[in-house]
């Protein structure tokens, strides 16, 4: 189809291209100088005393952050119904089984009344996740953390830049925090993502295990002046290192994201004025005057509609407009739903807000002509 407009797309300029140009002649494609930059300039933008260690992609974030934490077989991880595979796939991994909690049925994030009485004696780590830049509420998922002697890791892939009661999420008490630089995230490196952690004991052991386990990166032996071909493998590590290309993409995104903050919040206050009047729930916004990164623009279509969400989507297609559906809650994948015995009654919300939520393209390229093309499409579609 002729000027189809897409869900998403990345807004790279001259500055990532010169600075991946500059890496491809510096010889240096893996993991090396600009990787290293780019860690260290994430930590001072993320603040407080953290680590910033680069991977390749969310999910190797959130598997390093659990093996750290010293999750294992049969231990039990409270997390989401309502997020990607990857926050719960991780848990597996290690052999622990994910426990799924509802979700706040106007934030989409996990609710924190729920998350209590799932706690068990094999419980050892909570896995919030900020569901389309908006911040989940930390501060009752910390006290409880707290109060039961528990793990939690920030499923932040959405949340870059995001605050909650003021303090940019990254800076928290929680033990790890993992961002993702999908494609479609609000910084993109094409595939790619950073590991924050705040006990340098953690950062050590996800640093070892990101590269096989060795306990030297091959940045430090192959640029050493003296002889240091030698290395140790001290454990059966993964291999989940950001190449030096993605890292230089990632050094001026992160220069550029609360500009690229901003557009997408003015694209979304645009969309709540011009739906505010229709049969539509539109999204949460943040509270007490924290930032939103605005990575998804979700709406939901009021359940007195004839027109089913699907045929929304179908609408919205023949008109050249590209839209995507998050998420498909977990308990209604086969894997999940058979290996947990879980039911759409287990998760009321979660369940209902799924037949109805639609996002909508949001992204730093659009332009006014493009975004009144997904409005018009949009009161086309519902009437």
């Amino acid at each position: 189809m002729e000027n189809f407009l897409p869900f998403a797309l990345p807004d790279i300029g001259d500055e990532e291209i010169a600075e991946v140009v500059d890496s491809l002649k510096s010889g240096w494609l893996t993991t090396g100088p600009k990787t290293k930059r780019f860690e260290e300039n994430f930590a001072e933008f993320v603040g407080g005393d953290v680590e910033a260690i680069a991977i390749n992609s969310a999910t190797s974030g959130l598997h390093l952050a659990l093996e750290a934490l010293g999750i294992g077989p049969n231990d039990e991880v409270i997390t989401t119904t309502f997020t990607f595979t990857a926050t719960a796939e991780v848990i597996r991994y290690l052999g622990a089984n994910p426990v799924f909690v509802d979700i706040d049925p106007v934030t989409f994030n996990i609710d924190p009344t729920k998350i209590e009485e799932a706690i068990t004696p094999f419980t050892k780590a909570i896995i919030p996740v900020h569901f389309g830049g908006l911040a989940a509420d930390m501060t009752p998922i910390l006290e409880l953390a707290r109060k039961y002697g528990l793990k939690v890791i920030e499923d932040a892939a959405h949340a870059l830049p995001t605050t909650y009661k003021g303090k940019l999420i990254g800076c928290l008490e929680s033990d790890v925090t993992i961002y993702s630089f999908y494609a479609t995230k609000p910084i993109a490196t094409g595939e790619g993502g950073m590991l924050v952690a705040r006990h340098p004991e953690i950062a050590k052991r996800c640093r070892v295990m990101r590269l096989h386990g060795i306990s030297r990166d091959a940045f430090d032996r192959y640029t050493s002046n003296k002889p240091s071909w030698h290395y140790e493998v001290i454990a059966p590590g993964f291999k989940y290192n950001m190449t030096d290309l993605a890292a230089s993409l990632g050094i001026h995104q992160l220069k550029k994201a609360w500009l690229l903050q901003q557009k997408r919040e003015e694209i979304a206050k645009q969309y709540d004025a011009e739906l505010a009047s229709l049969p539509l729930l539109l999204p949460s916004k943040s509270s007490n005057g924290d930032i939103h990164s605005w990575h998804l623009y979700v709406i939901q279509l009021e359940s007195y509609l004839k027109i089913s969400r699907d045929k929304f989507i179908e609408q919205m297609v023949a008109q050249g407009v590209g839209c995507s559906v998050h998420y498909i809650p977990l308990h209604f994948h086969p894997y999940w739903r058979d290996t947990y015995n879980l039911k759409p009654e287990d998760f009321p919300y979660a369940s209902s807000a799924y037949e109805r939520v639609v996002s909508l393209p949001i992204y730093t390229k659009m332009t006014d002509s493009d975004q009144e093309r997904v409005i018009t499409a949009v009161k086309k579609s519902l009437f």
